[in-house]
């Protein structure tokens, strides 16, 4: 399968040296593609609509925020309309616009991105509001308190709703090859391989591999996950392939050896051409919170912040695991019931399984779970090791005998893991963590796995919302490790709510 469709190159660059477009008039400002172009129309298609959706939530909130606090507002009238609560609804939906605005909240290099997306909202909403606040303690303003406990709650709650369903659709735009860079991948073959790999299938990521440069000699396809890729060489190669395939973004995942102004004289030679020039980088599982670039007499520097276990944020994921885990508890309550009563039903047996798995530090922890297999499950254990169907030292079965009809429909909803927010309000784990292990996993760690030690293990993590059993044992462990060492809030926070979404439409659990 190819990863091009037949595309008429729309613009034609002559006269090109080793990396050096040559105009047809000298000193003449180089003109946009209709590869750019099409870009540019698309992005500023997009963010119309996310400012119009963005403006009509804002000034419903404000709206609805007056209209609440209409009864109990004693203030002077205009027409029937108390006016100072009618300015400072005007004067809020105004200052929270202009905050989205200057938060570049709907930047082309933030959209459709997830987390970075919803903080930047997040954060200009909290500007906004935190000036507000300031301004009702100076001025005693009484139309800003319903602005504050209406509005902003609804408000936020509507953007972020707003923008995780704008993603949704930018996501199955991009699978059809819409809305996505159509992106020329240049380097080695090995350095190249692993950009495509890292950027993923089908443009979902927002970048589209239509061609690749090599820098080397080859007229061979390259080949990543059962597609080819085409592939150019040459000094011209990047310009040609920017041509032939119509490409918006080139990414440099490799640069020659021994030429520091490769990329210098590359951005150069594409003005006009392409919209952007990415580099890859091969440090591996760094995510952006810990990543900054600051110049330094014109020359860049990456500056990676070594991760830390302690501290401020860590006493944040603390209340919000009390938080969630208090909430869960007592919404879940009539339907643990309900469970407690099938599962004594079923066998007579007792209702909850308590296993011996291993926290932070190394600290063994009895971890609480709703009982799902028959109660000598221990004891069969041994005549079903040969069967194992688990990655690594996980002991797995897509179709274990010892689950019970009960236990076959809390694990394909993860409701049997629901007693885990009792560990998580003793302080055991927390909601979101890695996955936690055996001691006799623990016992068969190596080198790095040992990391995921450094944080409390949780309920739910990126192991549970990227494939849970079907993952392999390398691919848990790269996710668990880079979410050690990346973690936010905010990352918490959106796996909480990919986690829902997988307990409605589950894969991988068994």
């Amino acid at each position: 399968m190819s990863a091009v469709e037949g595309l008429s190159p729309s613009f034609t660059l002559s006269g090109l040296g080793p990396l050096t477009a040559v105009r047809d008039l000298a000193g003449a400002a180089p003109r946009a593609s209709a590869a750019l172009v099409s870009r540019q129309q698309w992005e500023r298609r997009f963010r119309v609509r996310l400012r119009t959706s963005d403006t009509a939530i804002v000034a419903l909130a404000c709206a609805f925020a007056t209209a609440a606090s209409l009864p109990v507002t004693s203030t002077e009238t205009t027409g029937g309309v108390p006016y100072s609560a009618a300015a400072i609804a005007v004067a809020t939906g105004t200052l929270w616009l202009a905050a989205l605005l200057l938060f570049n909240t709907r930047s082309a290099s933030v959209i459709g991105s997830g987390a970075a997306e919803y903080a930047r909202v997040a954060h200009a909403t909290g500007l906004a509001f935190g000036l507000l606040a300031i301004l009702f303690v100076v001025f005693e303003w009484d139309g800003i308190r319903a602005q504050l406990f209406t509005a902003l709650p609804l408000g936020t709650l509507a953007l972020l709703m707003s923008r995780w369903a704008w993603r949704r659709w930018l996501i199955a735009q991009r699978a059809d090859g819409r809305f996505a860079s159509r992106t020329v991948v240049v380097g080695s073959r090995d350095d190249v391989e692993y950009a495509i790999r890292t950027l993923g299938p089908a443009g979902q990521l927002g970048y589209l591999v239509v061609g690749v440069a090599l820098l080397e000699d080859s007229n061979e396809c390259v080949r990543v996950d059962g597609v080819d890729y085409p592939v150019l060489h040459g000094e011209d190669a990047v310009l040609r392939a920017a041509e032939i395939y119509g490409s918006d973004t080139i990414v440099v995942a490799s640069q020659p050896a021994g030429d520091p102004t490769y990329v210098k004289r590359l951005s150069w030679s594409l003005e006009g051409t392409a919209a952007e020039l990415v580099i890859s980088s091969r440090l591996a599982d760094v995510a952006g919170p810990r990543m900054s670039l600051r110049p330094v007499e014109g020359m860049p520097l990456i500056h990676v912040k070594i991760p830390t276990f302690e501290g401020a944020s860590y006493y944040v994921k603390r209340a919000l695991d009390i938080l969630v885990s208090s909430a869960a508890l007592l919404a879940f309550a009539p339907v643990a019931l309900a469970i407690a009563l099938a599962i004594k039903t079923n066998d007579g047996g007792p209702v909850f399984f308590r296993q011996s798995r291993v926290g932070r530090d190394g600290h063994e922890f009895a971890m609480l779970k709703f009982r799902t297999m028959r109660v000598d499950a221990e004891a069969q254990l041994a005549a079903l090791l040969e069967q194992n169907e688990g990655s690594g030292p996980l002991f797995k079965l897509k179709r274990d005998p010892r689950v019970t009809r009960v236990g076959q429909v809390l694990r394909k909803f993860s409701l049997d893991e629901v007693p885990q927010f009792w560990n998580v309000l003793r302080g055991d784990m927390s909601v979101v963590g890695p996955r936690p292990p055996l001691p006799a996993e623990v016992t068969a760690y190596d080198g790095t796995v040992f990391r995921r030690l450094y944080i409390k293990p949780g309920i739910t993590g990126p192991w549970q919302v990227g494939g849970r059993s079907d993952l392999s044992w390398e691919e848990s462990v790269r996710l668990d490790l880079r979410y050690v060492e990346n973690w936010t809030v905010m990352t918490d926070l959106v796996l909480m709510w990919r986690t829902a979404k997988v307990m409605i439409t589950p894969q991988g659990a068994y």
